[in-house]
């Protein structure tokens, strides 16, 4: 082989093997970039679920209703703190916020099946002593909510800052990476809301630099005509939207 030949073939070689170490990186540190586990940080009333594997925990602002709200934060989020605001959007119903595998003292890894696993399991507990559930996903909770949501009817869904695919936003960044390979968990909620009849609000932060806007509103798309409405916050960020003007009256309206 003469040199420059050998040159490039040795270059082609360390290029494809730096490719194939970055996808195996990509690969081994995807839980880093999906999940972000918080501790608890509000002493609130709690519920533990024995999940066999995994104890986990859920918090409650420990009113007795007939209505109950399960909530299922975003990836980064302390939902013990969501508690009161979503108390006053709610006034006097029970809610339950419960915290990821990892997240707020639950035990346990944090997955796509085993976290929806979870959310069905509260929702089959929430509805032994409550004739009305409504759930609310926020962000990473709203891939959480729709399968949930699908498993089994419940009065009222809301997705706030939802995505249409996990999978389909880091395709974006990652555009030279079959992430579609590598992603474990992808949250594909298009393909779950099509089989929903349940009445839907969807919250869109119109500043969102987290979940594009077009996303949610493909997700909006892809719902049976009639089943969902669009809620847009003006001058509201992904992390902002729950401070913004008209948010609360959005989330507890039925309407």
């Amino acid at each position: 082989m003469r040199p420059l030949s050998k040159s490039l073939a040795v270059a082609a070689a360390l290029v494809v093997a730096g490719y194939l170490a970055i996808c195996a990186l990509l690969y081994l540190l995807q839980d880093r970039f999906i999940y972000y586990p918080v501790p608890r940080g509000v002493d609130t009333p709690a519920i533990t679920l024995q999940r066999g594997d995994a104890d986990v925990v859920v918090s409650t602002n420990g009113v007795e209703s007939d209505h109950a709200i399960v909530y299922f934060g975003g990836n980064a989020e302390d939902v013990s703190r969501a508690i009161a605001p979503l108390a006053r959007a709610f006034p006097g119903a029970t809610i339950y916020a419960m915290h990821y595998r990892g997240y707020g003292g639950s035990t346990g890894t944090p997955s796509e099946f085993a976290l929806v696993a979870d959310g069905m399991a509260l929702l089959q507990r929430v509805r032994e002593t409550h004739s009305r559930i409504s759930l609310v996903g926020r962000s990473l909770g709203s891939g959480v909510a729709v399968q949930v949501a699908a498993s089994s009817p419940v009065e009222r869904l809301v997705l706030v800052t939802p995505f249409n695919s996990i999978a389909e936003l880091v395709a974006g960044p990652f555009k030279l990476f079959p992430t579609h390979l590598l992603l474990r968990d992808k949250y594909e909620s298009w393909c779950h809301v099509q089989r929903l009849q349940v009445p839907t609000t969807i919250i869109v932060a119109a500043n969102d630099q987290v979940v594009p806007t077009w996303s949610s509103r493909k997700l909006a798309d892809a719902f049976p005509a009639g089943v969902a409405k669009l809620v847009v916050i003006p001058d509201a960020g992904h992390n902002t939207v729950s401070d913004a003007a008209g948010y609360a009256t959005a989330l507890g309206s039925s309407d």
